[in-house]
């Protein structure tokens, strides 16, 4: 593969958030998940197994998880400002289920904490790398991209779902997973039900900076701010679809 065909699998990518219920070859879903075991990881730690949901059933109480989850997603997301509040969560929580519920694959992304003493020591006690427990958060989050940009290549539509604590507790019971493990992510995989439109990214020239950090560009805390604004109304078009 070339850079510019990466390039153009990268732009390609979206976060698709309804699906078409055709089913997918198992092939697809084979070839997205090898993808995902090449990612790399500290000291090659490997931490990831997937459990690939299928049956309606299952996924219907996933999805029902997935809301109930939500309402505690509002009770943070309702103490700030409704301008700046997430666009799924902007008068309250989500009162249906989610629309990848009807996505003919979710793979469910499992990761052994356990491994992460495979790396140095230091990254349990020092705050490198984000502080302990991050370290094994970027190797999930790697092979989780990897499921991604597979899935794009293979001409389907993913969501990245995080999983927070209120819904990794009863859906690792609904899926026998062990305690010892945990599960960041969902990956709904299909065919996707709309034409996503492009998503806003920041101009290269504002995020490239040579040599050193150039600080005529660091922005203020206004700037943040604005920022912020401007990009809840770019990203709406992405979350009219909900």
């Amino acid at each position: 593969m070339q850079i510019d065909e990466f390039l153009e699998l990268a732009r390609k990518r979206r976060s698709i958030r309804r699906f078409k219920p055709d089913p997918i070859p198992d092939e697809y879903v084979g070839k997205m998940i090898e993808a995902a075991h090449w990612a790399m990881s500290g000291a090659n730690a490997q931490p990831w197994e997937f459990i690939v949901v299928k049956d309606n059933e299952t996924k219907y109480k996933i999805a029902n998880l997935y809301l109930e989850g939500e309402k505690r997603t509002w009770d943070f997301e309702k103490t700030r400002i409704k301008e700046l509040r997430h666009l799924a969560h902007t008068d309250g929580p989500p009162t249906n289920l989610p629309g990848f519920k009807d996505a003919p694959v979710f793979i469910i992304v499992c990761g052994d904490p356990r491994t992460v003493q495979a790396t140095v020591l230091i990254t349990h006690f020092l705050p490198n790398e984000g502080g302990p427990g991050a370290h094994f958060l970027k190797n999930m989050a790697n092979a989780t991209m990897m499921l991604h940009l597979a899935a794009a290549a293979l001409g389907l539509g993913s969501q990245w779902v995080s999983i927070n604590r209120t819904v990794e507790t009863p859906l690792k019971a609904l899926l026998g997973v062990p305690e010892e493990l945990t599960i960041p992510t969902i990956v709904p995989v299909g065919y996707p039900a709309y034409e996503p439109a492009p998503p806003y990214r920041r101009e290269l020239k504002e995020i490239i900076h040579f040599e050193r950090y150039d600080l005529a560009r660091f922005r203020s805390g206004d700037d943040i701010y604005e920022f912020l604004l401007n990009l809840r109304q770019r990203t709406k078009p992405a979350y009219s679809i909900l």
